[in-house]
């Protein structure tokens, strides 16, 4: 099947050009002005007046399949992702069961294929069910596909457990992917512990319970070599950390989440647990950190730890309600609209951000890029029309976001995997 992208803005080798896209069999054939007449081809796009980009990638998101169907399955996890404008997607191991055997690993990369709507790659975790200090058999899971490792959700307490897992991850070329949380000093917290906390009689996580596990791993990192990667960082301090290794050779990289970005605890005015995350947002302070480290190359990569629950739950308040937000469907929108277009940030970085570097950090071949010989994952977004975010939009199972009600630009017109369309918006200027 021949498919043409005409007269879109883009985004190929770093910069931005209007030019058309000639896709066939799945792979990009040809970029340039005039490629075919239209009637030489099976379908047309006109993404005139459009951003074209490579497909988004995300490699933190929550799909609670299996054992928590209620909240998102891998089928509704991947179309919202699809909408979002994300052709990969890596998911996290904190389903029940965890895949935490070569066997359940097996049997859930099977489901992500058969029922995903575009590339999914599935983390193993780093001990059994998450929480123990024993480490799992980490060459059985490479083998049998695993993209890296972690225990989202939970920090590993145990250096020596943690020693154990860089070892064996560094010698099966395995990055270490960490939530950084000292249970120690976490105090029972449901928000930061600053002025929000204090004012809203909650009990607060104190920033140091994420960059003093930090302060350790990094020096575990240092001693192992392995690819140690930080999950959502959210604060100036541990910036500082990940900014003194990179410079010391240490193998480091690290991710940071839209939510942090956009959102400071000083913007939590009511016990509306939409605001509830971990690690949770912290002082005005840090997320202008935050921003910088995206500008100065401090943070490598955007994620969205994408992690829905329902309605029901996080109605119970900050006390009550668990952990979490989505994402997959207003992270770029959100990013371009309150970071772009306010001149936080450039579209290009931007881009780059959410494609070029996750792909080249974690050698995802698979994933596209905008180049002739490469698979087709290409996402189209309206930059110019506004777009009410709605509850009842959404594709993903669930809804809860503080972005809800708001109006964003940047909207996925389209998104294609391997050249065929995935998620098309209404009215998409499209026809064979």
């Amino acid at each position: 099947m021949k498919v043409l992208i005409q007269a879109g803005k883009v985004y190929s080798q770093g910069s931005l050009t209007t030019m058309d896209i000639l896709i066939e069999e799945g792979k990009i054939q040809a970029l340039g002005q005039h490629l075919v007449d239209q009637d030489e081809v099976d379908q047309v796009i006109d993404a005139s007046g459009c951003l074209v980009t490579p497909g988004l990638i995300d490699i933190h998101v929550h799909y609670r399949e299996p054992g928590f169907e209620d909240k998102e399955t891998i089928a509704s996890g991947s179309r919202a992702a699809a909408r979002g404008g994300f052709t990969s997607v890596c998911t996290m191991a904190n389903t029940n069961p965890v895949p935490d055997t070569p066997e359940k690993l097996s049997q859930l990369i099977q489901k992500n294929q058969s029922d995903g709507e575009v590339k999914i790659h599935q983390y193993a975790p780093i001990t059994k069910d998450l929480t123990s200090d024993q480490v799992v058999d980490i060459p059985a899971m490479k083998e049998e596909g695993a993209f890296a490792l972690s225990n989202d959700g939970h920090g590993v307490q145990s250096a020596a457990t943690m020693y154990q897992a860089m070892l064996a991850a560094k010698e099966q070329g395995l990055a270490i992917c960490a939530h950084l949380e000292d249970r120690s000093l976490f105090n029972n917290g449901v928000i930061n512990a600053g002025k929000a906390a204090e004012r809203m009689e909650l009990p607060g996580i104190l920033s140091v319970a994420e960059s003093s596990q930090l302060a350790r791993d990094i020096e575990l990192a240092r001693a192992t070599g392995v690819h140690y990667h930080v999950c959502h960082v959210s604060t100036a301090a541990s910036l500082n950390l990940i900014r003194q290794a990179k410079l010391d050779g240490v193998n480091i990289t690290c991710e940071v989440a839209p939510h942090h970005l956009l959102f400071h605890d000083g913007n939590i005015l009511k016990d509306d647990a939409n605001y509830k995350m971990n690690p949770p947002l912290r002082n005005s302070s840090d997320q202008e950190a935050l921003v910088q480290a995206l500008n100065d190359g401090t943070i490598d990569l955007i994620a969205t730890d994408h992690a829905p629950h329902t309605e029901e739950e996080k109605s119970q308040g900050f006390l009550k309600s668990p952990f979490g937000i989505v994402g997959s469907e207003t992270a770029f929108m959100s990013l371009y609209t309150l970071l772009v277009k306010r001149g936080k940030l450039s579209l290009e970085r931007l881009i780059a951000l959410m494609t070029d570097q996750p792909r080249q950090l974690f050698h995802l071949e698979t994933a596209g890029t905008i180049w002739p010989g490469q698979a087709a994952d290409i996402s189209i977004f309206n930059l110019d029309r506004p777009y009410q975010v709605k509850a009842s939009d959404y594709a993903s199972k669930s809804s809860n976001s503080p972005l809800n009600n708001t109006s964003l630009y940047g909207r996925t017109e389209y998104c294609l995997v391997d050249g065929e369309i995935v998620y098309q918006a209404e009215g998409g200027n499209s026809h064979e």
